[in-house]
């Protein structure tokens, strides 16, 4: 495979870029080697700068769920740039796009755009604060809710990957407004609460956890913390960032048949621009600004090119047939990589739900953080170079999701499969 142009480029890019990346991920740190850098994609594909193609289970981490450079949003977003990227005033599209998520999910009775998931998830906290008069939150471990202050405890994703679960220049303040609890632990919650119940504001949880890898809630899980944060009075935070309209067209919420408070989106819903949004009950978002006095604002917030390609996204993906196909394909994946880890006699877990997927190299299965951890992260470096090699690019990180798209075909997952198992096959 070649490497010498993408080299030379992280070489030039360490010079101006923290790490040569504006990711901390993208740096490879955890699978070792240097990034290949990319020139375009196109469906299931990315094409990097020295002619070597991949197959690609990124996905820019999960937004592309039709795949890269769909001819439709390209061609919807082409049309909006040409009328102005940005106004810094309302659009009519703000709207549309508002009212697709809103009939999709309709616990988002009011929702605000933003830029970035970590925005979404910074500003609902604020919110639900203002709204309680309470300073807690109740996070779980290895859950990752963007970088804001505050939420970086025990975080999961780059943080966990990195080994920095409480990051420099926080301070111990913020640090100490934040409860952490082991994922799929209801008891562990529940003792919080009883200690802490009048002070506690929300409590935010990614409903499928995917930034310590991809975690399903346990059964009652979740229906049990609806329950916890009713009785004391806080509120239910979903962060949807990764599974709105991932595992479902009404996202986790619908899939577990769940009412959130307040629920976190971002990636699909700007169809692979810069997008985030948060959103509630209408009580609850009456508090910002105007409305209220909760004040949020943003100069790009509800840009025309990240609202023409989401609600072009969601305009393709509002018939169930699209969440049928990523099933499928899904659990083939799922069931290949797990049929060549037997082959080969190596230990994998196979974590999945719908068309988010993560392989842990462990002997127990992966319930919550701890065992996250305990995951054999050199084997999944080994693995993942050897599939690199093989034109399959995965997440650099043992501890992130594998996302497919629509772009996606059998064939394509057949092959996945049969690289895994010669790189298996070598490693065992």
């Amino acid at each position: 495979m070649k490497r010498k142009v993408s080299k030379k480029l992280f070489s030039e890019a360490r010079v101006f870029l923290p790490g040569g990346v504006d990711s901390p991920v993208r740096a490879f740190k955890a699978v070792g080697g240097s990034p290949p850098f990319i020139q375009r994609g196109a469906g299931p594909r990315l094409y990097d700068e020295d002619g070597n193609v991949f197959l690609d289970y990124v996905c820019s981490w999960g937004a592309l769920i039709l795949g890269h450079a769909h001819p439709w949003v390209v061609a919807a977003v082409q049309d909006a740039a040409s009328r102005g990227t940005s106004f810094g005033a309302p659009t009519a599209l703000e709207t549309e796009l508002a009212r697709h998520i809103n009939q999709a999910m309709p616990s988002l009775e009011m929702l605000r755009f933003v830029n970035s998931g970590t925005e979404a998830t910074m500003s609902a906290l604020r919110v639900a604060r203002a709204f309680t008069g309470r300073e807690l939150v109740l996070k779980f471990a290895g859950g990752y809710h963007g970088h804001s202050d505050g939420l970086l405890a025990k975080a999961g994703s780059g943080s966990l990957t990195l080994g920095l679960p409480v990051c420099p220049g926080v301070p111990l303040a913020y640090a100490r407004t934040t409860l952490v609890a082991p994922y799929n632990d209801l008891a562990a919650v529940e003792r919080l609460f009883h200690k802490y119940s009048a002070k506690i504001a929300a409590v935010i949880i990614e409903p499928v956890a995917a930034n310590m890898g991809v975690v399903p809630p346990r059964p009652g899980f979740l229906k049990g913390l609806r329950q916890l944060t009713r009785k004391a009075g806080a509120l239910l935070i979903f962060d949807e960032v990764i599974t709105g309209f991932r595992v479902a067209y009404g996202g986790a919420q619908a899939l577990y048949e769940m009412v959130p408070d307040i629920t976190c989106l971002g990636k699909v819903i700007g169809g692979g621009l810069p997008v985030g949004a948060y959103g509630g009950r209408r009580d609850i978002m009456s508090l910002v600004a105007p409305m209220g006095p909760v004040y949020q604002a943003g100069t790009l917030s509800g840009n025309p090119l990240s609202m023409t390609a989401g609600i072009q996204t969601l305009k393709m993906l509002e018939e169930p047939m699209p969440y049928q196909a990523l099933e499928e394909r899904g659990a083939l994946l799922a069931e290949g990589l797990s049929r060549a880890a037997r082959k080969a006699k190596v230990p994998l877990q196979v974590s999945r739900v719908g068309s988010l997927l993560t392989p842990f190299f462990s002997e127990q299965p992966v319930t919550d953080y701890a065992s996250a951890r305990r995951a054999d992260t050199r084997r999944y470096a080994a693995f993942f170079q050897g599939m690199l090699s093989k034109g399959i690019y995965l997440p650099p990180s043992q501890f992130e999701a594998f996302f497919i798209s629509l772009a996606h075909r059998d064939e394509d997952i057949e092959r996945t499969v049969k690289a895994a198992e010669e790189v298996l096959k070598g490693a065992a």
